[in-house]
């Protein structure tokens, strides 16, 4: 049995479903940056994540992005398996936040193992809770914080989920990523310097206050 696959899963699975994980499944490594699932594609088949990280973004009518929350090593998306089981294109676009490393289980296997595996059962209904408790902190997010609250917190999740208090990001991707302008992420950088949480350098923050 791949060693990756048991140190990742083996606490959730029975050997018998690592066994079929085995059998049937496509591993996968990318690197930081690319698009793995695409708005508007047809999902065929559901990512478990060995290693790295992945950002989930929506896209309005205009093209602008809006990052809704951070897949880390042991999870999965429940917006791939929502468009899994439904046989519906996808609503998001998946990027590699990291250099990662997944798992890609077949589409059909999903129905199956519902049924055959308790503890597969188990993982996708706490995948569900788990990434709709995140999409629910993204709401209250953008209702409720200050822009600069939301910075802030975008730029300590992202320095968690990369294991990393040094982020390689842009004024501009930033923007891109909260959907606002670079001006106001420029500004509001400066002001949580000020506030001694992070520190600026050339193309890189360092986030103090983790």
């Amino acid at each position: 049995m791949n060693e990756e696959l048991k140190e990742n899963y083996g606490y959730l699975f029975e050997d018998e479903l690592l066994n079929e994980i085995q059998n049937i499944a496509t591993y996968k490594s990318v690197k930081e940056g690319t698009v793995l699932i695409e708005i508007g594609d047809y999902i065929k088949s559901m990512p478990l994540l060995i290693s790295g990280a992945i950002k989930i973004l929506r896209e309005d009518d205009d093209g602008d992005e809006l990052a809704l929350y951070f897949i880390e090593r042991g999870d999965t998306c429940a917006m791939t398996l929502s468009c899994c089981v439904a046989h519906a294109k996808s609503e998001i676009r998946a990027v590699a936040e990291t250099d990662a490393k997944l798992i890609m289980i077949p589409v059909q296997k999903m129905t199956e193992w519902m049924h055959k595996y308790k503890s597969w059962q188990e993982f996708i209904v706490q995948s569900y809770h788990s990434r709709m408790m995140e999409m629910l902190e993204a709401i209250d997010t953008i209702a409720f914080l200050k822009m600069d609250e939301r910075l802030f917190k975008y730029l300590r999740d992202k320095a968690m989920v990369s294991n990393d208090d040094v982020l390689h990001v842009t004024h501009k991707e930033i923007a891109q990523d909260l959907h606002t302008s670079r001006v106001v992420v420029s500004r509001l950088l400066k002001k949580l310097e000020n506030e001694s949480k992070i520190e600026l350098f050339r193309n890189k923050i360092k986030v103090i206050a983790l």
